[in-house]
């Protein structure tokens, strides 16, 4: 993958963001494997051997987003990529919810790709070339009871990156949003420490799908974009 020659993969500790640091490294890029556990991000660097380092950094920590775009910096001179794949939820009622539940997933789902963005763009300008994937979800597009919180974000999410791409197309910074389906991965471990049914694992996608997708998207031809890509389980059971 000659077009991506140092990434940041935000939640690389795990899942979707774990697969694509994966992935960019096998073709290879060199990767910021960043995630809040900082013993998990570290797990996955070493997984990815010379080239990965990890960061440890709360995503909705605007001073420690900059430190790690900084250290970033200070090692590979540049940032051709940035995936925002970090995420959580809590699955509640309006009225279970915490305020303090609220702003988590508020902070890490859409106020962390805000801050990284924010961080990344100016270098990316300087080089007029960059890509910056959010990763949303079909909760952008579709609802159901007790994830207002986890809607509010992700649909936030796909608006900010429509935003975000006018202003990058200037300076040669394409936009992506990536719009997955269920995934196996331990997003809903919480659903059954809850007692709340969770999905068959059968009928998700692995993590590894959505990664490819995410590295097709930045392998497009440098006179294109992919806006937004939605990708479902063949047997996706929110969408449509």
């Amino acid at each position: 993958m000659t077009d991506v020659g140092v990434a940041i993969v935000t939640g690389a500790g795990s899942g979707l963001g774990q697969a694509t640091a994966r992935l960019l490294a096998r073709r290879g890029a060199a990767v910021a494997c960043v995630d809040v556990r900082g013993e998990a991000a570290n797990v996955t660097a070493r997984d990815l051997g010379e080239g990965a380092f990890a960061i440890a950094c709360d995503v909705s920590d605007a001073d420690a987003v900059a430190r790690a775009v900084s250290t970033t910096l200070e090692r590979c001179g540049r940032i051709d990529a940035l995936v925002n794949a970090a995420g959580v939820d809590h699955t509640r009622s309006i009225e279970e919810l915490s305020v303090a539940q609220w702003d988590q997933v508020i902070g890490v789902n859409l106020r962390g790709p805000f801050l990284f963005a924010k961080a990344a763009f100016p270098q990316m300008k300087r080089q007029r070339h960059g890509h910056i994937v959010n990763v949303a979800s079909t909760g952008a597009l579709r609802m159901w009871a007790n994830a207002s919180a986890y809607h509010a974000s992700k649909a936030g999410l796909v608006a900010f990156s429509r935003g975000l791409s006018v202003e990058g197309r200037p300076y040669g910074i394409r936009v992506t949003t990536v719009i997955p389906g269920g995934m196996r991965t331990h997003f809903f471990d919480r659903f059954v420490a809850d007692g709340i049914p969770a999905p068959d694992p059968a009928k998700l996608q692995d993590p590894e799908a959505v990664a490819e997708a995410i590295a097709f998207a930045l392998i497009a031809p440098k006179g294109s974009v992919v806006q937004e890509l939605l990708v479902t389980p063949l047997e996706e059971t929110s969408w449509p």
